[in-house]
């Protein structure tokens, strides 16, 4: 899905994972990406399934981005340093976007490509403005 050009979308890497944000570029008219919120599935006591709904000009790449800082907290929160990415899948449903995605936490750094350190990903997160919660 194509950006509109009334907006400014910035990227950083951050512990193999890419994060993406867009932000209104001042041009009156101009839609941001609107996080609309996450729900959580515990499927273990180390893997978690998150749903994260978007709205706007939301790409699949802001979706995922939105998903592994949901994990990076989600991780936090249980006491965990990291999580890895396991499957997403992306859908629409009238104008929303969802993302459902499943990833392991763990106290030590998993194996594996697709891999997130919670701390460092949930400071990346707050600068780019994409929630955790």
């Amino acid at each position: 899905m194509a950006r509109p050009a009334a907006a400014t979308c910035l990227a950083a890497g951050l512990a193999g994972v890419v994060l993406g944000a867009c932000q209104p570029a001042g041009a009156p008219g101009a839609v941001a990406a609107r996080h609309e919120g996450v729900e959580t599935l515990l499927l273990a006591d180390d893997i978690v399934n998150l749903k994260v709904r978007m709205s706007g000009p939301a790409s699949d790449d802001d979706l995922l981005a939105y998903a592994s800082c949901a994990a990076a907290r989600h991780a936090l929160d249980r006491g965990y340093g990291f999580a890895r990415h396991v499957r997403t899948s992306v859908q629409s449903e009238g104008g929303v976007r969802i993302a459902d995605a499943v990833y392991t936490v763990s106290p030590t750094l998993p194996r594996g490509l697709q891999t997130i350190d919670a701390e460092v990903t949930v400071a990346g997160c707050a600068e780019q403005g994409i929630p955790t919660v």
